[in-house]
């Protein structure tokens, strides 16, 4: 199992003026919004194939703001997913393991010797509006969990193919060059 870099999830002092730098100076793109834990989140990215390369949630002025919240790895299948767990399990350096499905990915939580933050995870068929979770069982076979995911996330937000949303993505990102290209010298 190799596992490629996927995203990181920042807590920040600031979320409107981070937001403002890494869209405006950067150039990313708000490609979702919404709360988690009470707090709001924002996903951004530059690319079709990734719905998040950075996620910020608000946080307080704390030590935590400005604090990597977790990095986050894909992996190529649920089957690499769910051998991660039952390794996961055996290793007495990881206290608990989360399995969390955010619809669009099934996902391992868990935390390295020093308590940073770790998910592991692969991508379902599927594309919903993020923020999403729910619980999946790690020891139920493939079908069923993708059933399960199907039954849990069909009737939420932007559910459709994953498909269809990089070719919105694609689209919509080739307009915002050609925008800039007709609006440079």
């Amino acid at each position: 199992m190799q596992l490629r870099w996927s995203h990181a999830f920042v807590q920040v002092e600031d979320l409107a003026a981070m937001l403002g730098f890494y869209t405006e100076v950067l150039g990313f793109e708000v490609t979702d919004r919404g709360e988690v834990g009470g707090r709001p989140v924002a996903f951004l990215s530059q690319v079709d194939t990734e719905h998040h390369q950075l996620a910020f949630s608000q946080g307080e002025k704390t030590p935590a703001a400005g604090r990597v919240g977790h990095f986050a790895f894909r992996v190529d299948s649920l089957v690499d997913v769910k051998a991660l767990h039952a390794r996961l399990r055996q290793d007495e350096r990881v206290a608990a393991v989360r399995a969390v499905t955010h619809g669009n990915a099934w996902s391992l939580y868990f935390a390295d010797p020093e308590g940073n933050g770790i998910e592991v995870f692969a991508d379902s068929p599927w594309h919903v509006a993020q923020p999403q979770g729910g619980a999946w069982d790690p020891a139920a076979s493939d079908a069923a969990i993708r059933a399960a995911t199907r039954a849990e996330f069909a009737q939420a937000n932007g559910f459709r193919p994953i498909e269809s949303y990089r070719a919105e993505r694609e689209k919509r990102l080739a307009r915002r060059e050609a925008a800039k290209r007709e609006q440079s010298p």
